[in-house]
């Protein structure tokens, strides 16, 4: 194939190109040289060591080249050297790298709040804050409910994923690997049923109105309404497992919060930014969430993260009370301007809508096949299949790990999740070219013929 230059990356082949096994030498050199050198309770799912990437590819130190599934978890949407990513940060580097935006501003920090405001969903008047990570977002938005509110509570939900910081690991789920040994955690956080369709015991059709139900009982007795400040929420969840709630499910939450004064933030920070077909995951029912926290996909790669909401709560903090040294850095702003309008010219939203509909249709069959595969679920780009044990819906998180190995030695870039360990989730980037995509899942069928 052309390795003309790709509106999601640089000028190279869109081709798998296995020329070692996986790891080669070299990055089995690198890898040796990472676990002398880097603390051990920084993981790697895949240690090949990548010099280039772009498309849908991923080139590593030894000359291969692996079809990606993954896009850095959902960051590189626009591709991994998108050419106005790389345009417009460049041309920011070469001015200034830093000034912090609470001593001296300037304008780029102001375009990207324009533009959240303008993308995110509702046409109230908003006000939106830059920061560097998600869970950075996360705990930001807290912050701002809490001062608007004057109240303490937040509610969360079974199976989310909020981030790795104090307070965001008290709001995840998961216990291995983001919480273990890692306690005491920051009070007043509450969690309670999300309404899973494929785990729901009395089945899916009851699923929406049941767990909302079960949700709504929790807060109100055991918590009480009138002192919740938040409700933070993934409209799909992420690292649980790329659990789309039952639909009426997130309506319900966020009437009730709507009736009790609490404020209800999206946790979009994998989900956002044209991901699941739409700009944001809540288009799909029409939530406007009072809050929206957004990272990842932003900014081509690099490290930014956004708190958008309502004018008012947002400005509820006091002068000083937001902020930090680097958020907003202005070469990442520069890269969110370019990632924001290569989405617009390349339509990355149909783009993702026809990922699905080619995942969707092929995985769909697969789970004809094979009976290891429970569940197939997702939309947009984000999708996965849940994996269990042949007639039941135990889950299987060795198949999982087994055909994520399978993958990874063919050359495919997979990555796993769920709380059961059970999930294979797929992220390709947005700009994937069809043929690489095909590609990918012949080598998934494969690998569940082998399994």
């Amino acid at each position: 194939m052309s390795a003309a230059q790709l509106p999601g990356g640089p000028s190279l082949p869109q081709e798998r190109r296995l020329v070692t096994a996986i790891p080669g030498p070299k990055s089995q050199e690198l890898q040796a040289r990472k676990l002398a050198a880097v603390a051990a309770g920084v993981g790697t799912t895949l240690p090949v060591y990548i010099t280039r990437a772009g498309g849908g590819v991923v080139e590593d130190v030894d000359g291969n080249s692996l079809i990606d599934f993954g896009s850095g978890i959902a960051v590189t949407n626009v591709g991994n050297a998108a050419e106005l990513v790389v345009e417009r940060a460049s041309q920011q580097l070469a001015a200034f790298t830093h000034t912090c935006f609470m001593v001296t501003p300037y304008e780029g920090y102001v375009a990207v709040a324009e533009q959240l405001n303008e993308l995110t969903p509702g046409d109230h008047e908003k006000r939106t804050a830059l920061f560097n990570s998600g869970a950075e977002a996360v705990e930001n938005a807290v912050k701002i409910a809490r001062a608007y509110t004057k109240r303490t509570a937040v509610v969360v939900f079974d199976h989310g994923y909020h981030g790795r910081t104090n307070l965001t690991m008290g709001m995840t789920a998961k216990n291995m690997p983001y919480k273990q040994g890692f306690g005491p955690f920051a009070p007043e956080v509450y969690r309670v049923p999300l309404a899973y369709p494929y785990r729901w015991l009395t089945g899916a059709e009851n699923c929406a109105a049941e767990a909302a139900a079960q949700a709504i009982d929790m807060i109100t007795k055991q918590i009480g309404a009138e002192n919740v400040a938040a409700i933070v929420i993934e409209p799909i969840q992420g690292e649980g497992g790329f659990i789309e709630p039952a639909k009426g499910f997130l309506p319900a939450i966020v009437e009730f919060a709507k009736a009790n004064g609490i404020v209800f933030v999206a946790d979009e920070i994998q989900t956002g930014f044209c991901r699941t077909g739409q700009w944001f995951a809540c288009d799909d029912e029409g939530i406007v969430p009072d809050l929206i926290t957004t990272a990842k996909g932003i900014a081509g790669g690099l490290p930014l993260a956004a708190v958008t909401g309502r004018a008012e709560i947002m400005d509820a903090a006091h002068a000083g009370g937001l902020g930090g040294t680097y958020g907003g850095n202005p070469v990442a702003c520069a890269a969110a301007l370019g990632s924001i309008e290569t989405m617009k010219q390349l339509d990355l939203n149909a783009k993702a809508q026809a990922i699905g509909a080619t995942m969707l249709t092929r995985l769909r069959a697969f789970a004809e096949k094979f009976d290891v595969i429970g569940d197939v679920r997702g939309r947009g780009a984000m999708i996965a299949i849940e994996l269990v044990k042949p007639g039941t819906k135990d889950p299987n998180p060795e198949a999982t790990a087994a055909l994520a190995k399978f993958c990874h030695n063919e050359g495919l870039l997979v990555l796993t999740a769920g709380t059961y360990g059970n999930v294979l989730r797929f992220l390709p980037p947005l700009v994937m070219p069809q043929e690489l995509l095909v590609e990918g899942l012949d080598i998934l069928e494969n690998a569940f013929a082998a399994l």
